[in-house]
This record gives C-alpha cells, sequence and structure tokens, in this order.
C-alpha cells in the first residue's frame, strides 16, 4: 500500500498534534514509518493517556498490565522515551526488561525513531552526542541519555531522572518475567530482590517516576509484589484485560472473541494471567470451586473418614494443613473440617494428636514422607506420637498439579459436598488461584486423603474408567 501525500499544512497540524500529546504521537509516527495506518483499539489511548499523567507529574508510580503484542512495548517503551526526551531533551532513562537483549533493541528502536526526518519534524531540537551509536547506551546533546539493561544486570554509574521541578526521566520497566519461568519462586525472587536492591537505588531523587508495563503471570510477580505495599509505596494500577466484562473484544482486529474463547479454554492458567491480567481463572482452574455443594449438616451413613495432612516445614510461610474427608454410600464426598495454622513443629504434632483425639479411632489419617533419612525420623516419631490411631504415610509422588486432579475432578462434577464453616472461604480461594497462588496446602491434604480413597477402595485403574464415565456422560447428556 502506497501512503498517500499530505500537503503542507496537513503535515503542520500533525506535527504540532504529535508535539502536544503521545498519542498522536504515536498515531503519526507510525503511519510516517510504516507507510500505513495504525489499527487503533481504546486501549492504546489508556495507555497513552496513563503515560501522560506520568509526563505531567500527576503519577510517580505507574503499573499498567495488558496483553502480550498488544502495542504496549512500541507505546510505554520506544515511543514515550522518544516523545518524552523531544519535548525534554536532557531527561534521563534507564530501561530494563528480563532480556537485557530484548532491553537493548527497545533502547536502539527509540535510538532510531529519534534520528528519523518524520521526528526531526517534530522535535528539530533534538540533537544526539556525535558518540552515541551504542545501542544500550546513548545521549542527547542537551545531556539527556537511554541506558538499557536486562533484569540482574549492572546499572552502576547511571541515574534516572533530573533532581528538579518537572519531567526529567524515569525508569521504565518492561516485563521483568520470562513467562516460562514466572512459576519458580526463585526466580521471581531473585527479580523482586534486584528491583528492591538494585533498580530502586538508580533513581536520582525520590520524585523520579517508575513504569511497570507487563502481563500478569503469577500472583506474587513483581507487580502483584508491588500492589500488595512490597515496596511500601502505592501504584496507579491500570488493568487492560483481552476479554472484556461485556463480553466484547478489546481489540477484535487482533483477537476476535471467538479466538480468545478458544484461548481460554485451551489454556485458562496462561490466559487469566497472560491476557486477562487475573494470574488464576475467574471460575477456578483445576478447580472448580463454585460446584462444591454446601450443607449445614453431614449427611448419615459415612462409610469412611480421612484426615490428611500437609506439613510446613517453617512457621514464616506456608500453613500446616488437615482436611477431613468422608465418603457417603452414593459415592459422594464430603469435606467436614479443616486445621489449618502457621505453627512450630512441637504445637504442630499436638495439635494432630488432639485433633485425632477429637476424630477417633475410626477416621484414618494419612501423612507426607519426605524424602531422605529426615523425612523417615519425621513420621516414625509422629507415628509414635499418634499410637492407637490408623497412621499411614507416603512420599508424594509427581508434581501437585497431578496430584490434584483426581480430586478436583470430583469437585467440579459437583461430586463433593462441604459442611458450612468459617474455614469455608479460604479453602474456596485457594482452590480458585491453585497452582498460581501463594498457598496450596489445603489443596495438597485433600489430595493426600482422596489417594486414600483411590488406592482403599477400588484402584486407580477403576478409578480412571469411573472418571472416564463420569465425562462421557457430562459431555453427551442425559
Amino acid at each position: 500500500m502506497t501512503m498517500r501525500t499530505y500537503s503542507p499544512e496537513e503535515r503542520f497540524v500533525a506535527t504540532q498534534l504529535a508535539r502536544a500529546d503521545l498519542y498522536e504521537f504515536s498515531r503519526w509516527m507510525f503511519v510516517q514509518r510504516k507507510g500505513f495506518i495504525w489499527n487503533r483499539a481504546p486501549h492504546h489511548k489508556i495507555i497513552c493517556d496513563a503515560l501522560m499523567r506520568v509526563f505531567r507529574g500527576e503519577c510517580k508510580r505507574l503499573i499498567i498490565n495488558v496483553p502480550p503484542r498488544y502495542s504496549k512495548t512500541e507505546l510505554a517503551v520506544i515511543n514515550f522515551m522518544a516523545w518524552a526526551l523531544g519535548k525534554v531533551p536532557d531527561s534521563e532513562f534507564i530501561h530494563t526488561s528480563y532480556s537485557g537483549k530484548l532491553a537493548s533493541k527497545n533502547a536502539f528502536q527509540t535510538r532510531d525513531l529519534v534520528l528519523s526526518q518524520a521526528y526531526h519534524e517534530i522535535f528539530p531540537e533534538l540533537v544526539l552526542r556525535h558518540d552515541s551509536k551504542a545501542k544500550d547506551d546513548w545521549k542527547t546533546t542537551a545531556g539527556g541519555c537511554v541506558y538499557a539493561v536486562g533484569d540482574g544486570g549492572t546499572i552502576t554509574g547511571y541515574g534516572a531522572g533530573k533532581q528538579r521541578p518537572g519531567f526529567g526521566g524515569a525508569i521504565i520497566i518492561d516485563d521483568p518475567h520470562k513467562a516460562d519461568e514466572a512459576r519458580s519462586e526463585v526466580i521471581r525472587k531473585g527479580v523482586i530482590d534486584w528491583f528492591q536492591n538494585t533498580l530502586e537505588s538508580r533513581k536520582n531523587g525520590p520524585e523520579t517516576p517508575i513504569i511497570l508495563i507487563m502481563q500478569r503471570l503469577h500472583e506474587d510477580d513483581l507487580a502483584g509484589w508491588l500492589l500488595k505495599g512490597g515496596n511500601g509505596e502505592t501504584w496507579e494500577n491500570v488493568v487492560i484485560p483481552a476479554l472484556q466484562e461485556d463480553g466484547t473484544a478489546l481489540w477484535p482486529a487482533k483477537h476476535t472473541v471467538e479466538a480468545l474463547r478458544i484461548m481460554q479454554n485451551a489454556a485458562p492458567y496462561m490466559f487469566a494471567g497472560q491476557y486477562q491480567q487475573r494470574p488464576s481463572p475467574a471460575e477456578g482452574g483445576v478447580f472448580k470451586p463454585d460446584n462444591l455443594v454446601t450443607v449445614d449438616a453431614i449427611p448419615a451413613g459415612v462409610v469412611e473418614w480421612v484426615r490428611a495432612w500437609d506439613l510446613a516445614a517453617a512457621i514464616d510461610g506456608d500453613y500446616t494443613a488437615g482436611p477431613k474427608l468422608g465418603k457417603l454410600p452414593d459415592g459422594r464426598y464430603i469435606i467436614a473440617d479443616m486445621v489449618r495454622d502457621r505453627m512450630a513443629p512441637d504445637d504442630r504434632d499436638k495439635v494432630m494428636k488432639n485433633t485425632a483425639e477429637r476424630d477417633g479411632t475410626g477416621t484414618k489419617i494419612s501423612i507426607p514422607q519426605d524424602p531422605g533419612q529426615a523425612g523417615k525420623t519425621q513420621v516414625l516419631d509422629l507415628t509414635r506420637k499418634l499410637a492407637g490411631f490408623s497412621v499411614s504415610s507416603s512420599p508424594e509422588s509427581g508434581d501437585k498439579v497431578t496430584r490434584a486432579e483426581p480430586f478436583a475432578s470430583q469437585v467440579n462434577v459437583g461430586n463433593v459436598l462441604m459442611l458450612r464453616a468459617p474455614w469455608n472461604q479460604a479453602l474456596i480461594d485457594e482452590m480458585r488461584m491453585f497452582p498460581n497462588g501463594s498457598h496450596d496446602d489445603q489443596v495438597d491434604g485433600l489430595s493426600r486423603a482422596f489417594s486414600v480413597f483411590i488406592d482403599n477402595n477400588f484402584g486407580m485403574l477403576d478409578y480412571l474408567a469411573q472418571l472416564a464415565a463420569q465425562k462421557a456422560a457430562t459431555q453427551t447428556g442425559p
């Protein structure tokens, strides 16, 4: 497609609008550089307006959550840095991403844009220093600069922002987490530690803005940590889901509603975080907790009871949880009780003993056995303390999602009851967030309890056959 010719009057108006407003700048530069009109969507202006608030000093801490490949880098990194440098040529920027190579590429594209003829028409006063050849480190003759670095990289000797009234630069973070590494607590914590210990200290003053633009990947990713008050500051959060609350698509030219629904059904965890900016499906992923049947009393005739435990190693992180699960004569199950607290080992052991005495000898007890000699010693010690009760132990096998799926299938088809109690909501919330939530102790305990019924009553092969029959019945209907 050949770009149409604009009259001198049209070019003058367009360049003046571009000089005054980031959104108009993005529109004009797109058509000038690409040769065709930008296929715009409402979120493009939402992003630009938020960045303009930062430029005007109305916002110092901004998080924008938006799906991948929805123009976020072009707008919030490349265009914003170029436009702001045109307005304030001595602005100092530090730009970072999970990959140093990507950050360097973004800085280079900004430099390339600044050197274009179309940009010079808008901001003729901006000039780069003759020695600004590096992709990831270049400067203006007015004293402005752009420095790009990956997470974990060195920023010694560089700072962002001027210590004066008005805009003077910013720290811009674009996708600090790599999507396929975001579930690793160690890697997530490494990103957050680098932000705290290295990146934040690169502000030349407390008023230097920080902009984080990213797709949500986990409840405790950098955005989640900051929004929970992780660094003690208040952040403005602009949330832009691909599938809108009214059921329409944010950017139909990119993804239609039908395409989004297919993606949602195929990969609910990925879609919930990356495309909806909620790091877990609203209706639940592995578990559909809305299908739990809440009852006010335990039905008569429970065939078997199991109290299974998920044991925390420390008192300042995970919980110790001990759900009580029963099997009814009609093949359904009921969650009748939940013990859950952060406890030191001695207190935990007392709680387990007291709970066993309350349950009675008719309730089986299942505890996990950690690998190694220490795990065997712990199981032996707990078994002795629970003398007189039916206690079994086994190591955990497979990942936690695989372990949870058999019980989740029963929850999801409405085959599990739950006794109404104060602990219900915490369990529902954990199920809804699983496996992306901060805690999974209750789910792990219930998975263990259900595995006892599978092993004792009809074996795994029979269970899988029953599950297949249930799925077939659900798909075909009555």
